[in-house]
């Protein structure tokens, strides 16, 4: 319930060992927030790790190549980078680029934080979920099934909900599973509903028997978010 400001706020999530920042993908002021924050917490102890829901495992020795030529020296451009890492146009890389290269620059691993195309589709065709006491409980899934009907305006079968949900969930899980081995300490960039404490990657952490992490949600203002969603919340006007 109280207020903080952006210095405070570093203050308060530097000791953390594992930071989840959630965001609305289309808002631009959430990726510059995001790369402030990548800065500053890098300015104020060494950062172990960076993981982004935008970078699947599938890029991942990609992704490691660029690190490497990064780290050797060379020059990497915006869009060097982009090409060698086969940059899914599926996140517009003008959203991205500024964090994605504050990302590669820094002394830290980049890791993938999202399944692959392939793994998604299988899971489309035959959905199968993660097992854990916290994440598989029925409110959890009523949760996600009345936000994927939501996102989908209510155009989308019962067979396409429970599909969906299997992915996002597979998602969250591998999500869980990468922060685990990552170098401490961590953070994790995702959309809003992966991030979630209620339904998201945290109780798959929980399921996994590891810490608990910290969760900061980039939200528009007029959102209403609780403690029961994030530890702490910053709105930003909505893009026009």
């Amino acid at each position: 319930g109280g207020t903080l400001t952006p210095a405070q706020l570093i203050a308060r999530i530097r000791s953390a060992p594992i930071v989840i920042v959630g965001e609305e993908h289309t808002n631009v002021r959430h990726h510059q927030i995001e790369q402030w924050l990548l800065k500053n917490l890098a300015q104020s102890r060494p950062q172990g790790s960076v993981l982004l829901e935008m970078i699947d495992i599938s890029q991942q020795d990609a992704v490691n190549r660029v690190k490497q030529a990064s780290a050797g020296g060379a020059p990497v451009s915006a869009t060097r980078a982009a090409e060698t890492m086969r940059w899914n146009s599926g996140w517009p890389w003008d959203l991205y680029r500024d964090l994605v290269m504050t990302a590669l620059e820094g002394p830290w691993p980049l890791m993938a934080a999202n399944i692959s195309r392939q793994q998604v589709n299988e899971l489309y065709q035959r959905p199968a979920f993660p097992s854990g006491g916290r994440s598989s409980r029925p409110q959890v899934h009523e949760a996600l099934s009345a936000i994927i009907f939501l996102m989908h305006d209510g155009q989308i079968s019962g067979e396409q909900v429970i599909a969906m949900m299997a992915i996002q969930q597979n998602r969250d899980r591998f999500m869980a599973k990468q922060l685990i081995q990552a170098p401490r300490p961590a953070l994790l960039i995702a959309g809003g509903y992966h991030a979630a404490k209620d339904v998201g990657v945290p109780l798959h952490l929980a399921d996994l028997g590891a810490e608990k992490p910290l969760v900061v949600m980039l939200t528009t203002d007029g959102t209403s978010l609780t403690a029961k969603q994030a530890d702490y919340i910053w709105p930003v006007p909505a893009v026009k």
